[in-house]
C-alpha cells in the first residue's frame, strides 16, 4: 500500500485517511509553540476513530473539517475513541467530548459513540527513589486509586450532574447515556497480573474493535510505571497504520507495528531532559534522567525502532518538548529508510489508493 500527504483539495479523495489533530506531549504549555495536545484521527469511508483526547483536539477536529457539512460541523460521523493511556496528556480533554457532543451535531447522534480505554490498574504503582523523599504521598482516593476508564467517565459525569440533567431537562437534549458507550480494554488471560514487575510482558496484539471499516488490535507497550499503556493498529481495506500511544524502545511496539504501512510514534528530546536534570543542570538527577528515557523513545532510538518493524512510512508525534525545532526532530531519520515525516497539526495523509 501507498500513503499520501494530503492537502484540501485531494484529501476527499481517499477513502482512508490519518489526520494529526494535535502533536504535543506532555502536560505543560509550550513556549513559543502552537503545537496543541496530543490526538489523532483515523478515517475510514467518512467514519472516524480518535485515538486520545489531549487538549484541544475538539476545536482541531473542527478546523480539520472532517464533520460532516451542516450545524457545528459535528461529531455524527465519530463511531469511536481510543484512550492510549491515563496520562493527564491524553485524557484532559475527555470532558470536553462528554459534554459538548450534543453542541457539535446536527440532530442528534444516531448511535453511540463508543470509548475503549484502560482498565483498572489494579495496584498502585511503585514509590520512585523513596530513599530521596523525606515524606511519602497518601494515597489520593484510596477508595479507588487507579480507576479504569469507565469508573473514570461515570464520576466525571456525577461531577456534572446539574448541566447535565439541565441540559436533558430545559434544552430536550438526548439522554447523555445513550450518547456513549464505555469500554475498559480486557487483557488477555493473566497478561498484566503484574504491572510493577513486568508491565510490558511478551504478546501477541489482541483484537478490542471491529466493524464494517476497520480492525483494531491493542498491545501493552513500556511506559513505566503507567499500566495500562497501548498501543493500536487500525486495519483497513486499504492499509495499516499504528498509533503506538507513550513508550519507550520494546519488542511490542515492534510486534504490532510489523510491516504497518504507517507508524505514528512518540518521541523526546533527550538533550532537553538534560538542561532539567543532567549532570549541568540546576538539580541533577542520573536516576530520573533514565527513568524518563525508559517511559518514551528519543530521538536516536525511534528511527531504529521502526526499522525494525519494517514499516512504509514514520511520521513523529507526540512532541515532547513541543517548542524543539523542527530541524532537530529530523534527525529522527537516522537509522531508518523508509518516508519520515515530523508531524504537525491539521496535517493529513491519504492511505492507499485514492477512490475510484
Amino acid at each position: 500500500m501507498s500513503h499520501t500527504l494530503l492537502n484540501e483539495s485531494n484529501a476527499d479523495q481517499y477513502r482512508t485517511r490519518v489526520t494529526l489533530l494535535g502533536t504535543a506531549g506532555g502536560p505543560p504549555w509550550w513556549d513559543g509553540s502552537d503545537r496543541t495536545g496530543i490526538s489523532t484521527v483515523i478515517s475510514v469511508n467518512d467514519d472516524h476513530y480518535i485515538v486520545d483526547l489531549g487538549e484541544g483536539w475538539g476545536p482541531q477536529f473542527r478546523k480539520s473539517n472532517l464533520g460532516p457539512v451542516g450545524f457545528q460541523k459535528g461529531l455524527d460521523n465519530v463511531r469511536a475513541v481510543f484512550v492510549t493511556h491515563h496520562h493527564s496528556d491524553h485524557i484532559v480533554d475527555l470532558p470536553n467530548l462528554l459534554l459538548l457532543a450534543w453542541h457539535n451535531g446536527s440532530d442528534g447522534l444516531k448511535s453511540p459513540i463508543q470509548i475503549y480505554g484502560p482498565g483498572n490498574r489494579g495496584e498502585l504503582p511503585p514509590i520512585f527513589a523513596p530513599e530521596n523523599r523525606e515524606q511519602l504521598p497518601e494515597v489520593f482516593n484510596p477508595d479507588s486509586p487507579t480507576p479504569g476508564l469507565t469508573e473514570s467517565a461515570a464520576k466525571l459525569m456525577e461531577a456534572y450532574a446539574l448541566d447535565i440533567n439541565d441540559r436533558m431537562r430545559d434544552n430536550a437534549k438526548q439522554d447523555l447515556r445513550d450518547v456513549f458507550e464505555f469500554h475498559d480494554i480486557e487483557l488477555p488471560g493473566t497478561t498484566g497480573d503484574r504491572p510493577n514487575e513486568d508491565p510490558t510482558p511478551e504478546m501477541e496484539p489482541f483484537e478490542v474493535y471491529r466493524d464494517e471499516n476497520v480492525r483494531v488490535t491493542a498491545i501493552l507497550v513500556d511506559h513505566r510505571p503507567i499500566f495500562p499503556a497501548f498501543a493500536f493498529r487500525f486495519e483497513t481495506a486499504d492499509g495499516s497504520v499504528v498509533v503506538s500511544g507513550d513508550t519507550g524502545v520494546c519488542e511490542n511496539i515492534v510486534k504490532i507495528s510489523a510491516d504497518a504501512d504507517m507508524l505514528l510514534h512518540e518521541c523526546i528530546d533527550m538533550d532537553w531532559v538534560d538542561t532539567l536534570m543532567g549532570p549541568n543542570s540546576p538539580k541533577p538527577d542520573a536516576n530520573l534522567m533514565q527513568h524518563m528515557l525508559a517511559a518514551h523513545t528519543s530521538i536516536e532510538q525511534v528511527g531504529p525502532q521502526a526499522q525494525a518493524a519494517r514499516v512504509k512510512s514514520l511520521v513523529l508525534t507526540h512532541l515532547v518538548p513541543g517548542n524543539t525545532p523542527a530541524e532537530k526532530w529530523q534527525q529522527a531519520a537516522a537509522g531508518y529508510d523508509g518516508d519520515f515525516y515530523v508531524g504537525e497539526d491539521l496535517m493529513q495523509f491519504g492511505i492507499g489508493a485514492p477512490r475510484g
